[in-house]
């Protein structure tokens, strides 16, 4: 799988835990969403993304394979 996919996987991941998290402990799991959001918006705009310079480091590979 490649760095690109991991990214999304792991962003939509972390969305539906933390929807699901405010709906059964505490609405502010909301906040978690909106950063896992904000971090994709600013990354479509920039480049840059933290997750994937680390996944990049730890041997994952780059190239999107849709």
């Amino acid at each position: 799988m490649s760095v690109e996919r991991i990214v999304f996987a792991v962003a939509g991941l972390f969305i539906l835990i933390s929807v699901g998290l405010s709906q059964y402990h505490a609405i502010e799991w909301l906040w978690f969403t909106a950063f896992v959001g904000a971090n994709l918006l600013q990354s479509a705009f920039t480049g840059f993304c933290p997750m994937a310079i680390i996944l990049k480091k730890c041997g994952a590979k780059t190239g999107c394979a849709f």
